[in-house]
């Protein structure tokens, strides 16, 4: 019976467990679902009170529905005004969108043209490019300035025309109006005229004077050592002498005088060459400012009793050697003219020039500019006598134009650069100055003549030289030259 009992008990808690859990898994999925239950009921409210409005809203609308007829009756009217302003701006709107479908289809045709032209002109600049030098002739410069005039006329005659047609494209991807088909015409005129000057000097120079500057402006030219500026040919001497037995004297330049802009660097660096000059003349100086205060510390040092043009030579080179100072001149030997420094090792190629190289003479053309404007004013690269590039013109050289002494220019600027270049940096250099137009052809890396070797250096003092005058009074007449 105990037992009995026993088992019977242990049913009914095997039971009450089972509800247990059956009532708390009721539990808890109520509870998880009452926030979901809460939110239906605000929903289902707020639902009741939207009806509840609309029906006293409906209910008080059909109480004013008179007062909203004859309201609607005065909107009618001004509706129909709307609806036609509305079309007349759908109207407005749909121009503005064809013409914006106009610009763009005008647009890609012009793109398309343009990309066209300048396919045209890289084939014209590449055919000149490719020409063997010994092919070409003067006829063919001629031609191709023949090209670049009809050029020219047709822009002129179409340029109202071409106007009108790019005001819609403010920003071409090409140059218009003949403006890339002429600068390929030009490239190669100009790529014909240094294959000419390569293969033959004199035809180049003919071919250049023919042309130039009437139809070939003398900046285009790659070279203008000997050639004519109009009628001013290059520097001759001349029959304009005191005595039959006088070295004939050379003609002035007879163009206007340059007013020479400076830079700050320019004042700076002609501050530190003139210092240099008082030092290395013992004293000697000028109260003039800029170019020609160093004009008359020249002059000056030049019209010292028992002067010699090898002194004036040696005292410029120093000058020039100072202004380099002393880190740059060996940095140029290494890697422009190829000179291999000592060592302690003392290997077989200490010392020796294997340069210059390759590069030399043209980057040289790029940097002067820079740093000897100061001294000889405005000048650009353009090509040598052989027509290889590393020359440089000078357009008129301001220590020419100011001393207006062939002296002061060949024993205190030609000479002394010339030797400078090649000793101290391992260049050659050739100064050419053009006394009747005041330019100077410096070619770097072409072996200088001698002034009594050379032939296109005259002979004699210029015919306004104040040197000259100045040397006669103090010395004599047997004295009266700086040359």
């Amino acid at each position: 019976n105990q037992h009995s009992t026993r088992t019977i008990t242990m049913k009914e808690v095997k039971r009450s467990r089972r509800y247990t859990m059956a009532v708390t898994s009721i539990a808890c999925v109520l509870i998880s679902f009452l926030p979901h239950a809460t939110s239906a009921f605000s929903a289902i409210s707020k639902s009741r009170y939207s009806q509840h409005n609309h029906i006293r809203l409906f209910r008080s609308r059909n109480n004013e529905e008179d007062t909203v007829s004859k309201t609607l009756q005065v909107q009618d009217s001004k509706q129909i005004d709307h609806d036609v302003k509305v079309q007349t701006t759908t109207t407005e709107i749909k121009t503005d969108t064809f013409s914006n479908e106009s610009i763009v289809n005008d647009f890609s045709t012009q793109f398309m043209k343009e990309l066209k032209e300048a396919a045209e002109c890289a084939s014209i600049a590449f055919k000149y490019t490719i020409k063997r030098d010994e092919k070409v002739t003067p006829l063919d410069v001629v031609q191709i300035c023949d090209t670049l005039d009809e050029l020219q006329n047709h822009v002129k005659k179409n340029r109202g025309q071409a106007d009108v047609a790019n005001d819609d494209l403010s920003i071409p991807f090409f140059p218009t109006s003949g403006g890339l088909r002429k600068a390929s015409l030009e490239y190669g005129r100009y790529t014909l005229l240094t294959k000419l000057l390569r293969v033959d000097y004199d035809s180049y120079v003919k071919t250049a004077a023919f042309l130039s500057p009437s139809r070939i402006p003398r900046v285009d030219l790659p070279n203008v050592q000997d050639v004519p500026l109009g009628d001013i040919m290059p520097s001759t001497a001349s029959s304009s002498s005191s005595s039959p037995s006088a070295t004939p004297l050379v003609e002035d330049c007879t163009l206007d005088d340059i007013e020479f802009q400076d830079s700050i660097l320019d004042k700076i660096l002609l501050k530190i060459f003139r210092n240099l000059v008082s030092k290395n003349t013992n004293g000697v100086t000028s109260e003039e400012p800029g170019i020609l205060g160093l004009v008359e510390q020249g002059r000056a040092y030049m019209l010292k009793p028992n002067q010699t043009a090898e002194a004036q030579n040696q005292m410029v080179y120093d000058t020039l050697g100072q202004l380099m100072t002393p880190f740059l001149p060996p940095f140029y030997r290494i890697f422009m003219s190829g000179i291999v420094p000592s060592t302690k090792i003392n290997t077989p190629l200490d010392g020796k020039q294997i340069g210059p190289w390759f590069y030399a003479p043209w980057l040289t053309t790029i940097v002067t500019p820079t740093f000897f404007g100061f001294l000889v004013g405005p000048s650009r690269p353009n090509r040598r006598k052989d027509g290889q590039r590393g020359g440089l013109v000078v357009e008129k050289c301001k220590f020419l134009q100011e001393s207006g002494c062939k002296g002061l220019c060949l024993h205190q600027c030609k000479i002394p650069a010339q030797s400078f270049f090649k000793e101290e940096l391992g260049l050659d250099l050739a100064v050419y100055p053009n006394f009747a137009t005041g330019e100077c052809q410096w070619s770097f890396g072409e072996t200088p003549l001698k002034p009594q070797e050379d032939p296109t250096f005259p002979d004699g003092c210029l015919v306004g030289c104040q040197s000259r005058s100045a040397m006669a009074e103090r010395y004599g007449n047997s004295m009266g030259t700086c040359s």
